[in-house]
């Protein structure tokens, strides 16, 4: 009986033991972690307007639309400012997602990308229909994100930028037309009567976009300090870009605000420009043969002047035009930057065959191949006629675009640490996405290949919602790093890499 009793006091002893076991073992279960408090720091996002171009409104594709806007990295910003006091965001949202529009009913601009398999390989083309967006039916309300696709820096401090119906400077803008709270008003004026207590300012790309996009058929404007008689190919002068932009941020930061600038990434170095390969056309046996024969007499004429000694023996080898049977021939092309023989033989123009140095741009792959004069079958752009310079961005085209795009970025980095703002470097960021792709969580890399590496959308031009998400994180990088908050950012696999159809 009393090793009974024992046994009885022992199982009660491991009773009560496993019951405070077991109660222990659903605590720990039941506890749940400290939820994240997220602070602004130094910082106030209730109030936050972003300033910019194209790359601001969320463009992309070739067109600007509801689904590219809400995918915007401001707006991605604006939702990680509302996790720390951030207000509302109010974007001027188009009517529709076809992108395109009218005015005064007449189409003006066109509508997005999408793939199309029509001819077996994928081309981008725009999307059927008429968008429903009509540029005179201005909206009321102010409006967070004053980015204004086409947009040149000079261009948000101008007077009736939107004004239809006068233009001061350049082509007055339509998307900013649909906005403006007045038709003689400035982005600017418009952005600083919000009185924002944060801003985001990332301008100066079409600056120098505008003349590689054109294969570097504008003119450089260094020198000249009137931006009224920039063509919209020309690059701009930096003491334009470099006035502009102070301008913005005196104006931006006057009533304390903070804010965040990104410098420019490289231009030359966008799917726009690589997607086509410089040795594009192929040839059969026969008219190889034909093409060579025709060009004989150029050949000749160059080695003739060439034994004069006006010009090199290297400029000879670069001018020298030759075909074979194959798929990948070079380009002929017009290089205005080769010895002017004309004045010796006028048949000497400057033409030569593109070279793996060359970037021939993306528009070029329709247009390469195609008969200069319908009832001449031998009159092939690109081979029998030489592509213009709007088709073809040379080395020395893309060496005038590159100092252009340094001086630019000299001034922005100067000018973040003059107004003490924080400062984005998106030029390193692309680099390094161009150069080695960036890492996803999933263990897939990010690209700048056309179509397929993520990153841009089928302009070849702007970032995807992808894209735009990763550089929202470098925003939020920066903002958090300057101002001491402790923003999440965003997760570039929830947004796609390629809007379908």
């Amino acid at each position: 009986m009393k090793k009974f009793l024992s046994l009885i006091g022992f199982l009660g002893l491991l009773s009560v033991s496993c019951s405070d076991d077991d109660d222990a073992v659903v605590d720990d279960m039941t506890m749940a972690p400290d939820p994240v408090v997220y602070t602004s720091g130094t910082a106030d996002f209730s109030n936050y307007v972003a300033l910019g171009n194209s790359l601001t409104a969320g463009f992309s594709d070739n067109a600007l639309f509801v689904d590219g806007q809400e995918n915007s990295y401001p707006n991605m910003l604006a939702g990680n400012f509302a996790l720390a006091g951030g207000g509302a965001f109010n974007i001027p949202f188009m009517a529709d997602n076809l992108g395109g529009a009218t005015l005064g009913g007449e189409p003006i601009l066109g509508n997005r990308f999408i793939l199309s398999f029509a001819t077996g390989s994928p081309l981008p083309v725009p999307l059927e229909g008429q968008g429903a967006t009509e540029i005179s039916n201005v909206l009321s309300g102010t409006f967070n994100n004053v980015g204004v696709p086409g947009a040149k820096s000079y261009h948000l401090l101008a007077p009736g930028y939107g004004n239809l119906a006068g233009v001061p400077i350049g082509a007055a803008n339509p998307y900013f037309a649909r906005f403006a709270s007045s038709p003689n008003t400035t982005v600017l004026e418009d952005a600083a009567a919000q009185n924002a207590t944060f801003f985001s300012l990332w301008i100066g790309n079409n600056d120098v976009l505008g003349y590689v996009a054109a294969g570097g058929a504008g003119t450089d404007q260094s020198g000249n300090l009137d931006p009224s008689t920039y063509g919209g190919s020309d690059i701009s002068d930096v003491n334009v870009v470099a006035g502009s932009i102070d301008g913005i941020l005196q104006t931006m930061t006057a009533n304390g605000a903070k804010g965040v600038i990104a410098n420019l990434p490289d231009v030359t170095s966008i799917p726009y420009l690589t997607a086509v390969p410089y040795n594009p056309i192929p040839l059969d046996a026969a008219t190889a043969e034909l093409v060579n024969g025709a060009y004989a007499a150029y050949n000749g004429g160059l080695a003739q002047v060439q034994a004069l000694g006006l010009i090199t023996a290297e400029e000879l080898a670069q001018r020298t035009i030759s075909f074979e049977a194959g798929a990948t021939n070079a380009a002929v092309i017009i290089d205005e930057d080769l010895t002017d023989l004309t004045a010796v033989n006028p048949a000497l123009i400057n033409m030569r065959q593109t070279t793996a140095d060359d970037f021939l741009v993306l528009t070029s792959s329709s247009f390469i191949g195609t008969l200069a004069n319908p009832a001449d079958p031998t009159s092939i752009n690109g081979v029998a006629v030489p592509l213009a310079d709007q088709w073809v961005l040379t080395p020395e085209e893309q060496a005038t675009a590159n100092s252009a795009l340094a001086a630019y970025n000299q001034v922005i980095e100067a000018l973040a640490t003059q107004y003490d703002i924080a400062f984005v470097d998106a030029n390193s960021l692309f680099d390094g996405i161009r150069e080695s792709g960036f890492p996803l969580a999933d263990g897939s890399f990010v690209t700048t290949d056309f179509g397929t590496g993520g990153g841009f959308s089928l302009d070849g031009v702007h970032p995807s919602p992808r894209g735009y998400a990763i550089l929202a994180n470098a925003h939020v990088e920066a903002i958090n790093a300057k101002y001491g908050s402790n923003l999440p950012g965003v997760n570039p696999l929830d947004f796609t890499g390629l809007y379908l159809e």
